[in-house]
């Protein structure tokens, strides 16, 4: 069936949210964890609004130069499309975030987050490019979107192919950058809340 591959990924955004939740409301995550999550959320809307805007310019106005296409159609189109997909894809990228954080505790020298160090600071880098890379990887195998490059657009390229389909620069220089300000946010909160506001293992 067309397009349940973007359902899926629209379910699992609300699904990785909500296991957040319960982590947090159990107390396994503290509120400074819990913070984090919707800073990631929160960087996440600055990348996937103008990039579903400018999907939704070229589909709706034809304008000329989309920020990525989607090689089977989107179940759903027009604004609610927009609305969908950013909020869906913001609450994968604060998982994401997450994600990394909890590397940085199980890679890095303890306490984390309490004082600059470059071994967080390329942990968080790393893991947030490998992910990426993971991301990109599997909507091309699962004919779900592919970043646009072509005439028009020079700050993106084709890194390499995978299934006949460009694995392309802008993201991973989008996840290059995002690690930086989200670790310089998570060191100015931790000097305002700490980690360990609620006792939880991921602060072990």
């Amino acid at each position: 069936m067309e397009g349940c591959f973007y359902i899926f990924i629209w379910l699992m955004g609300v699904i990785i949210c909500g296991i957040v939740l319960i982590l947090y409301k159990k107390e396994y995550l503290s509120k400074y964890y819990w913070y984090l999550y919707w800073i990631g959320f929160g960087l996440g809307i600055l990348w996937e609004l103008p990039l579903s805007i400018a999907n939704e310019l070229h589909i709706c106005c034809g304008y000329p130069y989309p920020a990525s296409i989607f090689i089977i159609p989107t179940p759903i189109q027009g604004p609610l499309a927009v609305f969908v997909i950013v909020t869906t894809h913001s609450l994968w990228d604060g998982g994401l975030f997450l994600l990394c954080v909890l590397f940085v505790h199980l890679l890095c020298k303890k306490p984390c987050f309490e004082g600059f160090k470059w071994k967080e600071l390329g942990v968080l880098i790393l893991v947030g490019q490998i992910s990426e890379l993971i991301v990109e990887l599997t909507s091309t195998f699962s004919e779900g979107w592919e970043f646009y490059i072509g005439p028009g657009v020079w700050y993106n390229m084709a890194l390499f192919q995978f299934n006949n389909k460009n694995i392309t620069l802008l993201p991973q220089l989008i996840w290059l950058a995002a690690p930086i300000v989200f670790y310089f946010i998570a060191l100015k909160l931790n000097t305002k809340i700490g980690t360990k506001s609620i006792p939880t293992p991921i602060g072990n």
